[in-house]
């Protein structure tokens, strides 16, 4: 293999022959086994159970129609599952996913997917190792390697080891062959054991999965009830058992698991359309309840966009001006060659460069780096080729300081505190120049140079430590990087949200204080802490760090972690963002981790459940308010669902209650129409509500799916209201018919009443479906037309009610026919009588603002 690795003839040559870098895939689960667990869990088995019952009490009907409902319901549920995963593949795939190779004698970015053996790739701390390797060089390498072998340390790294596919480099910078690809991997072998593992199941599906069974239990409880209770009244068990079928019937709700699947994936997908990438569904919810943000600095509130305005040296100090990472730029003060010396040996000791892309100058890797890369070129008129460090000791989060050794000299950069003190001569005007600097919202990097000529040992095994002391300071370099415009009325709406923010950040204090205050973030009094003076009792460190606004700078990986722990233990849902190695542990921790798609390392986009892809704030915030309003759209199609069963148990209760004296009012089949036919369109469309303009003026949700709040609201106001109207156009109809109490009514006056009964459960759900789509405004407030989707569900519903009555056929399967005028008239008075009932639960039961 020559050094220039390989040409993109012989990489093609190979990528045809061994196909993609890629792992093969799981082997796919077949549709027919999908479908097949969609009629078989709890729900389904239930009523499969009471098909055969009804088949046994000679009523193949109703034990038709109970197996059509359970085909269509799984069928219905595998199409939304399908839809689900497809939509979260999607998104999965918006992950970047490119590693820099040497072909043709440079370096260049390809896809993952395109490398082939004996290609040469370029590591650096933090990246995935895209295919199993061995390490040509590797400076200060260490790799965590435990997705394979389970140990959490990283293991060091030196020329000639192996390193494996889907690890990570956390340490150093390296250069490697690849010697295997896709199936060959390591790891290919080993996600092939794994491959049938399950994830835990998450705190939404838990409660979904609470509130599924306690609903079931509650409806066999009932129905068992109400079958000894039409026993000792006189009724055959025949119609007993249909009356308990019905009331079983009745409070299942069939459609809300994948009604739920179906809101968080939209969700997701309406935040990936605003630069969040959801790695997985049930993370939309957790995002609605987030209570504190702990944002970093650099790219996040900032631009990441650095630009190197200032250099102090013992000469004096000058002033840059320049647009971008462009060359040209304007120098003002004294010193100028004395600062070129600084920024040239600060450049010698990075590897993020500025290039020209498309007549564009752009930051190739670190933008620090690269800003630095562009001072020294407008201070020296330096263009050329450099000469390559003979050894290179990478920057790591405790050493806080990245040097290399050209020729007889190694150069050093680093944070001020980790550089000043290996230098001779620093005296306290250099702390106070640091200060001054920082304080003016610069980035401060200290800049170091020692000669090595006659160092006794070889310079390329004497460890960095060594090697880096008695140092020669060159200089303070500052770099400006100017907030994102708006992000100020981001952190405001922030707040308005019931949200705490908190800045957490590597920088100097003052540094991050001076940014606070241009954003507007910091807080009332401001208060700065450093990380080594956080406390270690996780009590004190929560009571210090629970309030908004403050900024907590020079914190290292570890404390974010203890961060993290000390907020949550105060009942915080905390998100956290991160883009370095050593973030993967606070990620993990925090509720919701949020990592950097455009600056960030693989490993923290692996351990995130949220990427953002543009690295701003203010994407942060807007996923807060999709989730949020998931969450809130999960709320409506509960409340709708719930509704439904309360006007649909009713007419059982009236029946039981008279000793089966007053006519059941509906029937087993009409309630299994209601539930599948009229129902489901209009709970979708109550699940892809956008945002409300009120959900960031609020504090967050911190409450149960099933609340006080949504309990009084179904079985005390809109639940009765629906069924009331139900029964008394039933009645109307039967004593406007000439029926009389006790006695059995005419078979098609029945028939007619029942219709006027399912015609008016109808309705009623039809002004539910927009009283539903807000806890406190009214629907003609937030425009009838402003959800097309609820739009075209009802017209369909209406459809479907249109057809169930005037189809004979269906009439007649489901025992119904069309209401009379005045039935008709009596069941669309469901309408106003449940908008109006809205109305006043809204107008007495308002929401009240939390402190």
């Amino acid at each position: 293999m020559a050094a220039a690795g390989l040409t993109t003839e012989q990489a093609a040559e190979l990528l045809k022959r061994a196909g993609p870098n890629v792992l093969p895939g799981e082997k796919p689960v077949p549709q027919w086994r999908k479908l097949w667990a969609e009629l078989t869990h709890f729900f389904a088995l239930m009523l499969w159970v009471a098909a055969a019952l009804a088949f046994v009490a000679d009523m193949p009907q109703l034990g038709v129609a109970i197996i059509v409902v359970v085909i269509v319901n799984g069928v219905f549920a595998h199409i939304q599952q399908e839809r689900a995963q497809h939509a979260a593949a999607r998104l999965r795939g918006l992950l970047p996913a490119d590693v820099r190779v040497r072909r043709d004698g440079q370096v260049r970015t390809v896809h993952a997917s395109d490398l082939v053996t004996d290609d040469v790739v370029l590591l650096t701390a933090g990246d995935r190792i895209p295919a199993d390797v061995i390490l040509l060089g590797a400076a200060a390498c260490a790799v965590d390697e435990s997705m394979l072998t389970g140990e959490s340390a990283p293991v060091p790294k030196t020329g000639g080891d192996p390193a494996w596919g889907g690890t990570f480099l956390v340490n150093g910078d390296a250069e490697a062959t690849v010697t295997a690809t896709g199936a060959a991997t390591r790891l290919a072998g080993i996600a092939a054991l794994t491959s049938a593992a399950l994830p835990p199941p998450t705190p939404l599906s838990l409660e979904l999965r609470r509130i599924v069974r306690l609903v079931v239990l509650v409806a066999l409880g009932i129905a068992c009830l109400f079958f000894l209770v039409s026993l000792v009244a006189g009724i055959a068990w025949r119609d007993s058992f249909l009356f308990a079928i019905g009331v079983a019937v009745a409070l299942v709700p069939e459609g809300l698991l994948p009604t739920v699947t179906l809101s968080l994936a939209m969700g997701a997908q309406r935040m990936a359309a605003r630069n969040a990438l959801v790695r997985n569904l049930e993370a939309v919810e957790t995002l609605g309840s987030t209570t504190f943000i702990c944002t970093d600095k650099t790219g996040t509130l900032t631009q990441n966009r650095m630009n190197a305005v200032q250099v102090h040296t013992p000469a004096g100090t000058i002033h840059v001006a320049g647009e971008g990472y462009g060359p040209a730029g304007s120098v003002q003060g004294g010193g100028q060659e004395a600062a070129a010396e600084a920024a040239l040996a600060a450049r010698a000791a990075s590897q993020g460069r500025a290039v020209l892309r498309n007549g564009e100058w752009q930051a190739s890797g670190d933008p620090m780096e690269a800003a630095i890369d562009a001072l020294a070129r407008r201070l020296s008129g330096s263009h050329g080729s450099e000469t390559p460090p003979a050894r290179r000791m990478a920057f790591d989060p405790v050493r806080r300081r990245e040097s290399a050794i050209v020729g007889q000299d190694l150069f050093c950069k680093g944070a001020p505190e980790a550089v000043l003190p290996l230098c001779a001569d620093v005296g306290t005007l250099v702390g106070e120049q640091v200060l001054l600097m920082a304080s003016g919202g610069l980035r401060v990097i200290a800049v170091a140079r020692r000669n090595l000529a006659g160092l006794a040992g070889d310079s390329m095994a004497t460890p960095a430590e060594d090697l880096e002391s008695g140092m020669e300071l060159l200089g303070l370099i500052g770099l400006h990087d100017p907030p994102r415009p708006g992000v100020g009325d981001v952190i405001r709406t922030a707040r308005q949200a019931g949200l705490k923010v908190a800045m957490i950040t590597g920088d100097h204090p003052a540094t991050a204080a001076a940014i606070a205050r241009e954003i507007g973030l910091a807080g009332t009094p401001e208060m700065v802490v450093e990380g080594s003076g956080l406390p270690e009792d996780w009590q004190l460190l929560g009571a210090l760090l629970d309030r908004d606004g403050i900024v907590v700078s020079r914190v290292s990986p570890e404390q974010k972690l203890l961060v993290a722990k000390a907020l949550q233990s105060r009942g915080h849902v905390v998100a956290m963002t991160g883009d370095g190695v050593n973030d993967g542990p606070a990620l993990q921790e925090a509720d919701i981790g949020v990592a950097m798609g455009l600056s960030g390392t693989d490993v923290a986009r692996e351990a995130a459940d949220l990427v953002l892809l543009d690295d701003h704030f203010a994407t942060i915030v807007a996923a807060i308010e999709q989730g949020r309003a998931t969450y809130a759209n999960i709320h409506r199609f509960l409340t709708y669902h719930l509704t439904d069963n309360v006007a649909e148990l009713t007419p059982f209760v009236v029946w039981a209650l008279s000793g089966g004296q007053f006519p059941l009012a509906l029937g087993v089949l009409q309630i299994l129409a209601l539930d599948i036919g009229t129902d489901l369109l209009p709970a979708l469309a109550l699940g892809a509500e956008a945002p409300g303009k009120r959900v960031l003026s609020r504090p967050p949700e911190r409450r149960h799916l099933m609340d006080r709040r949504l309990m009084v609201r179904v079985f005390c106001v809109l639940g009765p209201v629906e069924a009331a109207v139900e029964m008394a156009a039933f009645s109307a109809v039967l004593f406007a018919g000439g029926w009389t109490r006790g006695g059995p009514p005419e078979a098609g006056l029945l028939l007619a009443a029942s219709g006027t009964a399912f015609t008016a459960v109808v309705l009623g759900q039809l002004a539910n479906s927009f009283a539903c789509r807000s806890a406190t405004v009214l629907p003609w407030q937030l425009g009838w037309g402003t959800n097309r989707l609820l739009l075209w569900a009802v017209a369909a519903e209406l459809a479907v009610l249109a057809a169930c009555l005037f189809i004979p056929p269906a009439a007649g399967l489901l025992g119904q026919a069309p209401p009379p005028p005045a039935g008709l008239l009596a069941a669309s008075l469901a309408i106003p009588a449940v908008l109006a009932a809205d109305w006043v639960y809204k107008a007495a039961w308002p929401r009240r603002p939390r402190p």
